[in-house]
């Protein structure tokens, strides 16, 4: 198996930071939550051109036909800038969905960068950011073009859910498991990128910040917390990538996948959230205000923990296949 990314899935990650950068994501991101959409939608239409969004889809409904590794790449980047919008659900959620009930044009619409969500099961009951997205949701292995009610307010104001009813069937015996797993594997990316994020701006603020004369990074404390963080997120990161290499299938047979991508979520999301933790006590209180960007970091940490299955669930999973 391989374990390290190469020179393509590097620069694909170097491509979408140096995009979102020029858009100003964490920008978009404050309009989203303020309820003004249009610069993230902008920015979804470039990542569309890019070939981002059909990264699951394949060449001839305008996607690319890549696989999950490329997928956790671009989810990871997507994480570092907190990019709006359903993210591990146009990426990998919808498409899987979508694929299997051979839906040629609506594939077509996700590659084409119409963010997409969908309901599947108890572990993700309610679509995120339905007023935005196509709406799907999976009941009992049929998919369904979904109905989604007035929006509710979550902890991260830019992103918000809604329940959803199912409308006309669009295809059967649609593969549940397999919906979750791609699901909750990008939403651990996303993770793992906002804990890199987060830990990038307390070491940052930690350089800078002087107390008694020294940069509080110089203090052997200040030194551990961020250290403790870099180590989780290094220690989490090849097992969001040994998932990928599960769900395209590229490792031996006696390798299970839900538990590859149930231990992926867990360490993923306690790593960032860590991350959030730690930076908040190095930032201080400014870290608490809307004005900074750390807020906008934890917010979405705190939603994504519990997305495409909380870490109860994900260690129920995997406690099951250890019996």
């Amino acid at each position: 198996m391989r374990f390290l990314l190469d020179d393509e899935h590097v620069g694909l990650a170097d491509t979408i930071d140096g995009l979102a950068s020029r858009a100003d994501a964490i920008a978009a991101n404050r309009a989203w939550a303020d309820g003004d959409t249009a610069p993230g939608l902008t920015l979804w239409g470039s990542l569309a051109e890019l070939g981002v969004t059909g990264l699951l889809v394949a060449e001839e409904h305008g996607g690319a036909g890549a696989g999950a590794v490329e997928m956790v790449v671009a989810a990871e980047a997507l994480g570092r800038h907190a990019v709006p919008g359903p993210v591990a659900e146009t990426l990998a959620a919808v498409p899987v969905a979508l694929r299997q009930a051979g839906r040629s044009a609506e594939l077509t619409e996700v590659a084409s960068g119409t963010p997409a969500t969908i309901t599947a099961g108890i572990w993700q009951p309610r679509a995120a950011d339905p007023t935005t997205s196509t709406v799907f949701t999976l009941v009992d292995g049929v998919l369904h073009a979904g109905t989604a009610d007035e929006p509710l307010a979550t902890v991260d104001p830019s992103r918000t859910v809604a329940e959803v009813a199912p409308a006309d069937s669009l295809g059967v015996g649609i593969a549940l498991a397999d919906v979750l797993n791609h699901g909750a594997l990008a939403t651990a990316a996303q993770l793992l990128g906002l804990g890199t994020a987060m830990l990038d701006l307390a070491t940052e603020y930690a350089k800078t910040r002087h107390q008694f004369g020294r940069a509080i990074g110089s203090f052997q404390a200040v030194k551990h917390h961020l250290a403790d963080v870099a180590v989780a997120l290094e220690m989490a990161r090849p097992l969001v990538h040994g998932a990928a290499l599960a769900l395209d299938g590229a490792v031996p047979d006696e390798v299970n996948a839900d538990r590859e991508v149930s231990a992926a979520k867990v360490a993923a999301a306690d790593a960032a959230y860590l991350s959030a933790r730690r930076s908040l006590q190095v930032l201080g209180a400014i870290g608490y205000t809307v004005e900074h960007d750390l807020s906008r970091y934890l917010t979405k940490t705190q939603a994504l923990q519990s997305a495409w299955g909380t870490p109860a669930a994900h260690r129920a999973r995997i406690l099951d296949t250890l019996r």
